[in-house]
C-alpha cells in the first residue's frame, strides 16, 4: 500500500465516528465513540465540545493502533460534522459553553425580536427577508435553530458569554480548531450564520449590512475559507498524542450533507443522491444560485468550485425505524420477552419481503415530529391507517419503509421544479441505504433508477476524505463520479408503480385532510 490515505472524521449528533480511508475511497478501517445529548432546564439543546474532542482521540488511537502500517501513509485529516450548532470560544481556543446544537429553538425570541418590522413575514420584517434572500440564498431560521438565533441568544440572556467571546464557531470550525490551532469556518458551515454575500460561489465575504440587521459583532466571526483549503498543520500536541507526523495537513472539510453529496458521488450538475439516516434529504449540485421561498428550498454554497448545493431536507426518515423498534416492537414494559436482538433492522428487511407491495392495505405518515419539507409544517404527526383485524405486525413494518418512500416522492416534485429536468436516477447512502428491500421500495415508489452506493453508512466519512484528497492535490472533483463504487442497481418493478401511484395520491390527501385537526391538537 502506497495509496495516500485520509483520517476521515464524522461527527454526527449521536456520534463520534472516524475512519482511514484512501484517496481513491477504499475503507481501511473505522471506529466509533457515543456522544450524549445535555438537555438543559429551559429547553436546550446542547452537546460538551470537550466531549467530541476526547472521542475523537479515543477512536482514532484504537483505529491508528489496529491499522500501524497504514498510519504512515496519512497526509491529511479532514473533518465532516453536523451543522448549524454554535461554540463561543475566548482568544485561546477554550470553549466558553456548551455547544448549542441545530436542534435548539431557545434563540426564536430574540431572533423575531431583531428581525422584526412593520410588514413582517413570520415574523420576520419583509425588506430585511429580501436583503437576506438576494445576498445569502435564505433567512436565518426563525424557529431559532441555527447559528443566527443561537448567537443572538448567547447576545441577550449570557452577556458575560458574549462579551468574552472572541469567535463563534460552528462544529465543523471547532474540530479544525482543536486540530490546528487557526479560527477559521468553511464555506458551508459559515452560511447559516446568514452574513454572507454567497452570489459568488467560489468567493465567499461577509455583508457588513447583514452583519449590522443579524445585530452580532463583526470581530467574532471567523476568517471564511473553502471546503478544500489546508487550514493548517496538526498541533505539535495533536501529532503527538496520535503517533503521527506534525506535517500532516488538516483540510477544512464541511457540514454532513455536503460531505455526503460528494460521498455519494454525484458530483455532477443535477446529479441527485438520496441520503436516508435519522433525517433523510435529496440533494444536487447546481451551478446557479436559486431561492424557491413556496418550497422552502434553496441552494447553497458547498465544497465544489464553482457549485451550488440544493438540500431538500425531510423532519425523520430513519427515526421512524428506531421509533417502531425502541417504542413497539422492543419497548422496554412487561411485555419485553428478548432485551437485545443483534441487528434488529435486518430482521424487519427480511419481515419486510414476505409482505406484498401496497402492505396489505397499511398506510403510514411518517411525520413523527412534524415536517420540513415538501410542507413546513411543525404539527403534524405520523399515523397508521386503514388497519383492519385482517392486518399483522408485518404489514405494519412494511408500511413504514413505503410511507418514508412515498413521502420522499412528494419532496421529489419541488425538487423537480427548482431543477428544472426531471430525476431519472439517485445514488442512495446513509445507513438505510443498507437495506436492499427499502431501496427496491424506493425505485418502486418514486419510479426511479436507484443507485445503491457500496458501504453506504461510510459516506459522509468518505466525503471528507476526498474532500481531503483534493486539498491535498491528489484528486479534483470531476474525478469523484468515476471513483464511486455501486454495490447495485435497482429498477422500477412496472407491476407495482400503478398500486404505487393510487397509494401516492391517498398519502397526499391524508395530508390535506388531517393537517387542521393536527393543528387543534399540536398547535
Amino acid at each position: 500500500m502506497t495509496e495516500p490515505i485520509i483520517l476521515a472524521v464524522d461527527l454526527g449528533t449521536s456520534g463520534m465516528k472516524v475512519a482511514l480511508i484512501t484517496v481513491s475511497g477504499k475503507v481501511l478501517g473505522w471506529e466509533a465513540e457515543p456522544i450524549r445529548l445535555i438537555h438543559t432546564p429551559d429547553g436546550g439543546v446542547e452537546q460538551a465540545p470537550d466531549e467530541w474532542w476526547d472521542a475523537f482521540l479515543s477512536a482514532a488511537k484504537r483505529l491508528i493502533a489496529k491499522n500501524q502500517a497504514a498510519a504512515s501513509l496519512i497526509r491529511a485529516v479532514c473533518c465532516s460534522t453536523q451543522g448549524e450548532g454554535t461554540i463561543p470560544v475566548d482568544k485561546n481556543g477554550n470553549a466558553l459553553s456548551n455547544c448549542i446544537l441545530w436542534m435548539d429553538m431557545r434563540g426564536a425570541p430574540f431572533l423575531k425580536k431583531q428581525l422584526g418590522g412593520l410588514i413582517n413575514i413570520d415574523g420576520a420584517d419583509i425588506f430585511k427577508v429580501l436583503r437576506f434572500v438576494n445576498l445569502t440564498g435564505g433567512i436565518p431560521n426563525l424557529t431559532g435553530k441555527d447559528p443566527a438565533g443561537h448567537m443572538l441568544f448567547i447576545r441577550d440572556t449570557q452577556p458575560e458569554i458574549y462579551s468574552k467571546t472572541y469567535k463563534f464557531l460552528n462544529v465543523l470550525d471547532y474540530m479544525n480548531l482543536r486540530l490546528t490551532g487557526e479560527f477559521a469556518a468553511s464555506f458551508d458551515s459559515i452560511v447559516t450564520s446568514w452574513v454572507t454575500d454567497n452570489r459568488n460561489p467560489n468567493a465567499l465575504r461577509y455583508n457588513d449590512g447583514l452583519i449590522s440587521m443579524l445585530g452580532i459583532d463583526r470581530a467574532k466571526l471567523p476568517e471564511v475559507v473553502p471546503c478544500s483549503a489546508v487550514v493548517g498543520n496538526l498541533k505539535a500536541d495533536v501529532s503527538t498524542a496520535l503517533g503521527l507526523s506534525s506535517a500532516v495537513k488538516v483540510v477544512a472539510g464541511s457540514i454532513d450533507n455536503t460531505a455526503a453529496a460528494i460521498g455519494s458521488g454525484a458530483v455532477e450538475d443535477y446529479q441527485a443522491h438520496l441520503y436516508i439516516g435519522t433525517s433523510s434529504w435529496i440533494a444536487a449540485h447546481v451551478p446557479f444560485k436559486k431561492t424557491d421561498v413556496a418550497s422552502s428550498l434553496a441552494s447553497i454554497p458547498c465544497a465544489v468550485p464553482d457549485k451550488y448545493l440544493l438540500t431538500a431536507l425531510q423532519a425523520t426518515a430513519g427515526g421512524n425505524l428506531t421509533f417502531l423498534r425502541d417504542n413497539v416492537i422492543y419497548h422496554k414494559d412487561e411485555l419485553l420477552q428478548e432485551a437485545d436482538v443483534p441487528d434488529i433492522f435486518k430482521v424487519l428487511d427480511q419481515i419486510t419481503t414476505r409482505v406484498p407491495a401496497g402492505a396489505n392495505g397499511v398506510v403510514y405518515t411518517p411525520w413523527i415530529w412534524g415536517e420540513r419539507a415538501p410542507v413546513e409544517d411543525k404539527t403534524i404527526r405520523a399515523g397508521l391507517y386503514n388497519l383492519s383485524l385482517n392486518n399483522t405486525r408485518e404489514d405494519i413494518i412494511r408500511a413504514f419503509l413505503e410511507g418514508i418512500a412515498l413521502n420522499t416522492k412528494w419532496l421529489m416534485t419541488p425538487v423537480e421544479k427548482f431543477l428544472g429536468r426531471k430525476v431519472h436516477s439517485i445514488n442512495i447512502v446513509g445507513g438505510g441505504a443498507q437495506s436492499d428491500v427499502w431501496c427496491q421500495i424506493f425505485a418502486d415508489v418514486m419510479n426511479v433508477e436507484i443507485k445503491q452506493v457500496n458501504e453506504p453508512v461510510y459516506a459522509n466519512a468518505r466525503g471528507a476524505a476526498w474532500i481531503g484528497a483534493a486539498g491535498l492535490g491528489e484528486i479534483k472533483f470531476e474525478d469523484v463520479s468515476k471513483l464511486v463504487v455501486f454495490k447495485k442497481t435497482y429498477l422500477p418493478n412496472q407491476n407495482n408503480r400503478k398500486l404505487y401511484d393510487e397509494r401516492f395520491d391517498i398519502f397526499k390527501s391524508i395530508y390535506k385532510q388531517t393537517k387542521s385537526i393536527y393543528k387543534k391538537l399540536n398547535g
